[in-house]
């Protein structure tokens, strides 16, 4: 799955390798992750991640939530990856 369009905004100054948001076309550091599944494709267990901005969180976590994706929203620096999640 894609992720939504939303509008860019400045190129950030965080290293190549730093985690940046999901948005389209931001290139922000990661500051959120956005745990879904899609119950239709995957395990209730299964989380898939989307990352964002402070800019770029509400929108994500709303277009995650009114499909009924949205599982958690967990600041970056607390997020401990569960068995079978991937970045999205």
């Amino acid at each position: 799955m894609n992720s939504p369009d939303s509008p860019g905004s400045a190129r950030s100054t965080e290293p190549a390798d730093a985690p940046t948001c999901s948005a389209k076309g931001c290139r922000e550091a990661a500051v959120w992750v956005l745990a879904w599944n899609n119950p239709k494709l995957h395990t209730p267990e299964r989380r898939k991640t989307w990352l964002a901005c402070e800019e770029h969180r509400e929108h994500l976590s709303q277009f995650l939530g009114v499909r009924g994706f949205l599982k958690d929203v967990v600041k970056l620096d607390e997020w401990v990856r569960p068995e079978g999640s991937e970045r999205a």
